[in-house]
């Protein structure tokens, strides 16, 4: 098997220079069950993201909430002294309070509960960079927005924190998604980088962001990449349209986001090297624009749960 690795044409650039691979990683999973707790084989999970750097991979998402806590020390463990370059990218803002338990906010099920006062984000990032072993972080995304805070408080302490040095980029997570007229006013406090929100090939409903961090130069990061079962499990759409062009269903779905826009910043998941290589050599992955157009037919078909209206073709970049 030929090593999957990364090529040039594959970055995204941030304003200030900042250059990563949109071939990511997110770690989410490297935990215990729920999401709570270390992962039952840390071998195994510190052998994951050395095999990722290992492949060019330079970004990797994570979250304070992935652990809580353990996931931020596992990067540590397995990665500091980080090597030059390697981007890690971290989040704040959003409650747990057991395994498979996100907090849900009163009266807004199923939407996950989210604590953006000023102090307790501020704690948040000096633990996160004690837990990363960081003196700055590259990127920090204020992982749900707070609608008992005013985003003003919320992104202002996180732009005060970029101003002492603590902060390289500021960012958006959402669910629900970050809208336009959310990242407009974060946009107005300070320099938004990046909008982590739900995308994927049969889920397209957060389009209109993906058009405005386009205009403007912002990264977006698809969460939920590769959808649900029916997508890349056994019998899935996309596992099933793959064979055709001797790949997987997930290097598919990765393929279909790296050219549906040059701002998307992939992060995908897995416990397995294996996977995880597969995943990476997506970026290899190249296809005719009939033959996407065939593609996004067969997710459009499948998913008739979705609006598909406003799905389009997109352009090779």
């Amino acid at each position: 098997m030929t090593t999957p690795t990364n090529t040039p044409a594959c970055h995204f650039t941030f304003s200030d220079g900042l250059r990563v691979h949109r071939m990511g990683y997110g770690a989410m999973h490297l935990t215990g069950p729920g999401m709570w707790g270390p992962p039952d084989d840390p071998d195994n999970a510190a052998a994951v993201l050395r095999r990722a750097v290992e492949l060019g991979v330079d970004f990797i998402d994570t979250a304070d909430s992935y652990g809580p806590g353990y996931n931020e020390e596992l990067i540590r463990t397995a990665l500091h002294p980080y090597p030059e370059g390697l981007v890690i990218a971290t989040k704040g803002g959003m409650l747990r309070s057991g395994p498979h338990d996100w907090v849900r906010a009163a009266n807004r099920s199923p939407y996950i509960a989210a604590l953006g006062r000023p102090e307790y984000l501020r704690q948040q990032v000096e633990v996160s960079l004690l837990r990363l072993g960081l003196d700055r972080i590259d990127l920090y995304m204020l992982h749900r927005i707070d609608e008992t805070v005013p985003l003003e408080d919320q992104i202002g302490v996180l732009a005060d924190l970029k101003q002492e040095g603590k902060i390289r980029h500021v960012g958006l997570s959402g669910q629900p998604e970050v809208t336009v007229e959310q990242l407009e006013r974060a946009r107005q406090i300070t320099e938004i980088a990046a909008v982590e929100n739900l995308y994927n090939i049969a889920d397209r409903t957060g389009e209109d962001v993906l058009l405005h961090t386009e205009t403007h130069g912002i990264a977006f990061i698809p969460w939920f990449p590769l959808g649900h079962g029916d997508l890349v499990g056994p019998g899935g759409v996309l596992t099933r349209a793959a064979t055709r062009y001797g790949a997987t269903g997930a290097q598919l779905g990765l393929a279909w986001l790296l050219r549906r826009s040059r701002n998307t910043l992939l992060i995908p998941g897995t416990t397995s090297v294996s996977h995880l290589e597969e995943n990476v050599a997506a970026a290899q992955l190249r296809l005719s624009d009939d033959e996407w157009a065939e593609v996004e037919l067969l997710c459009a078909e499948a998913a008739p749960w979705r609006p598909t209206a406003h799905i389009k073709q997109g352009a090779d970049r």
